[in-house]
């Protein structure tokens, strides 16, 4: 039934061997800037390849501070920690995502509530983050109380769905009026735009991810962005151990985590930021031939950038109309090497966060049960 979009992708790709999802390029000078950082032999979390990568990274994205971490979970998880964010405190997010999202609201030990996505970006709604809170808190001088429950809603962490922009500029306003602390889960939109803004630099904090899969990677990675030189001290610090400064003694202050990014993997990723513009340029014309293929189909839709966006376009997705034949897709699709897989399961539904309080998830429901991702890689 999809044997002639298996037949397109193949050709798209120039090959009939397996296809995967999305993965690496290595085109540039990472294996010259590995065998430099081996000869130096800081090849742990000091050294000149972390600097300039946080440096250069900041000044891509427009961003005044970086601060590199072994992966994106321990970034979001520093930067909703130092959002203030405390023990029995709530944060909205959204349900559609991946669990990353969720889990670093709770190693904070505070309590996921859920609001709508919207269908065109596929990230958190404005309008429900607004009925939510119109509907279920109230203010106390300046911070914002659930009414159900009784605790304050700290902060606010949308996501940018597959590096399609959330309405963020919205998001911030609400988030503005109500006292909560805006923390943009950007893991997978670098090189995405909101309104000729960079997606990540709206919230007090951002975070990108820069795992195996991302558009650029060090096999892991993530990194916290933010304009606040406080915010971005204390994020350095609580993943450094919160180890004083000193020549040569152990002192550390706080309780804290050893998610430093390692020199020898921001070799790596410092290679990698200096290919992204063609990375992009080479998504974008992905999606181009994805989308002139699928304009006149009936049954299945390409899901294109956002109104006000510019979107990276990591990973392409279909919606399946009838939420029936997603199944078939997929399984066409894989059978026959082309790599293909469903959008995540909601978080909601999930066991450790079926209880956490959400507004009915209309839209993340109608995506969850259609939304489809198919070969996303750069073409070489």
């Amino acid at each position: 039934m999809y044997k002639n979009i298996v037949d397109f992708i193949q050709k798209t790709y120039k090959t009939k061997e397996y296809i995967p999802l999305h993965e690496p390029r290595f085109l540039g000078n990472e294996k010259k800037y590995l065998n430099e950082c081996i000869d130096s032999s800081f090849v742990s979390s000091v050294g000149k390849f972390v600097d300039s990568f946080e440096e250069k990274f900041a000044s891509y994205i427009g961003s005044k501070y970086a601060v590199a971490m072994v992966n994106g979970t321990s970034a979001l998880h520093i930067a909703v920690l130092v959002a203030g964010v405390k023990k029995d405190d709530e944060v909205i997010t959204q349900a559609l995502s991946f669990v990353a999202t969720c889990n670093a609201i709770s190693y904070c030990d505070a309590k996921p509530v859920f609001v709508d996505v919207d269908v065109d970006t596929m990230g958190m709604s404005p309008r429900a983050l607004e009925v939510f809170l119109q509907k279920n808190c109230e203010m106390d001088g300046a911070k914002c109380i659930n009414k159900t429950t009784k605790r304050q809603i700290k902060a606010c962490v949308p996501m940018h769905t597959f590096g399609h922009p959330c309405k963020i500029e919205e998001i911030k306003n609400i988030c503005d009026a109500w006292g909560i602390v805006l923390v943009e889960d950007a893991a997978e939109s670098l090189g995405s735009y909101y309104k000729d803004k960079h997606a990540g630099t709206f919230g007090a904090l951002g975070v990108f991810s820069f795992n195996g899969n991302k558009i650029i990677t060090s096999g892991g990675g993530g990194v916290i962005v933010t304009d606040d030189a406080k915010l971005a001290s204390r994020a350095k610090h609580l993943s450094t151990t919160a180890k004083v400064p000193h020549a040569y003694e152990f002192e550390h202050d706080a309780l804290a985590y050893n998610y430093r990014m390692p020199n020898l993997n921001a070799a790596l990723l410092l290679a990698q930021l200096e290919q992204l513009d063609d990375f992009l340029q080479s998504k974008r014309v992905l999606a181009s031939h994805y989308e002139n293929f699928f304009k006149d189909d009936a049954k299945l839709e390409f899901i294109k950038e956002p109104h006000d966006a510019k979107s990276n376009y990591w990973l392409q997705a279909l919606i399946v109309k009838d939420k029936n034949q997603r199944d078939d897709l997929l399984k066409c699709l894989n059978d026959n090497g082309v790599m293909c897989r469903p959008i995540w399961k909601l978080l909601s539904e999930l066991l450790m966060y079926k209880n956490c309080q959400n507004d009915g998830l209309k839209n993340a429901k109608y995506l969850e049960q259609r939304v489809v991702n198919i070969p996303s890689s750069v073409r070489i």
